[in-house]
């Protein structure tokens, strides 16, 4: 029987935003709590109908991946970081209590806040030291979701993408992988918990294997979640250099286009996926999230959908009915 720890239907977290939500939040309406959650009711429903293997609350109660920490974190300006309510732990364990689905966390990597919120002449001497600071606050924040019982915790620095391309930026690739590694070292984690990272959401030319393989022997997490959708032969390269200890999950249809991907083509990739690791670590999904930014979807609700079910159809494809 396959493990059933991989979480092989998988999805970066955004959904969509309903008008209803979007309309309440511009509107600073006193109800926006209770729209929310019968938004997130309604997504949670149609995602068990789907038989994904993760769920999430599609990211209806915040404006973009940096509000997580901007709009519940304190103290950026007098160097006292403090985080005045739950960033992701009690929304994702609300979420779990409706439905046996297992459900997923997203939260930004604190090098990727530090380096957005850095300012020179502030109360941190470098970006690496503002870095470490959210670091520790977020390895509380994961500690908090699997004391929940959430079992998926996904980690975002696409900021990578561009450290894998070229150098440079106010903090340095090296910093960065040390922020996101004491974030993500977190002592006597259960077996059966997931913690990934997705690096970038695009793979062109030029990659930087090196980097790469850097980054991925010294950030501890068990999964890195990487963009497969477009054929690109880096993409292939990039998977090579993932350790074999490590599961993947690959994005395998395009988030950004409602056209549905080609069975034909998108299986002629899993079978190099085949050739180069054992298809039991890995997992599929979308290449990025349909909607990171409240109000500015990638593509319609209905698309979005069908490319979902389109990702449950390959892992079909791929696993049977063991996944």
């Amino acid at each position: 029987m396959a493990d059933t720890f991989k979480f092989r239907i998988d999805h970066h977290g955004s959904l969509v935003r309903p008008p209803e939500v979007l309309a309440a939040r511009a509107a600073d309406d006193p109800n926006l709590r209770a729209v929310e959650d019968a938004a997130i009711a309604e997504t949670v429903r149609k995602q068990r109908r789907l038989s994904l293997t993760v769920v999430t609350d599609g990211h209806f109660r915040r404006a973009d991946l940096a509000s997580v920490i901007t709009g519940a974190v304190h103290g950026f300006e007098d160097g006292q970081l403090k985080a005045e309510r739950s960033l992701v732990a009690d929304d994702t364990a609300a979420i779990a209590a409706q439905t046996q689905i297992p459900a997923k966390a997203t939260l930004p990597s604190p090098a990727w806040i530090a380096a957005r919120t850095f300012r020179p002449g502030g109360p941190w001497a470098s970006a690496r030291e503002l870095g470490e600071a959210l670091a520790l606050l977020l390895r509380e924040e994961i500690e908090a979701v699997i004391s929940r019982g959430v079992r998926l915790i996904q980690i975002d620095n696409h900021g990578y993408g561009k450290s894998l391309y070229t150098s440079g930026g106010v903090l340095g690739f090296d910093d960065a992988v040390a922020v996101d590694a004491l974030a993500v070292a977190v002592a006597d984690k259960p077996f059966d918990v997931r913690i990934g990272l997705c690096p970038l959401t695009r793979v062109g030319d030029g990659l930087d294997t090196a980097a790469a393989e850097r980054l991925f022997a010294a950030v501890p997490v068990d999964r890195w979640i990487l963009p497969y959708d477009t054929g690109a032969p880096a993409e292939t390269e990039l998977l090579r250099v993932v350790p074999t200890e490590r599961d993947v999950c690959l994005g395998i249809v395009d988030p950004r286009v409602p056209e549905l991907e080609d069975v034909g083509t998108v299986m002629d990739r899993m079978d190099v996926v085949a050739s180069i690791r054992d298809i039991e670590d890995v997992a599929i999904s979308p290449s990025a999230g349909f909607a990171d930014v409240a109000g500015q979807p990638l593509i319609g609700v209905e698309d979005q959908w069908r490319k979902l079910i389109h990702v449950e159809t390959f892992a079909r494809m791929c696993w049977g009915n063991e996944l």
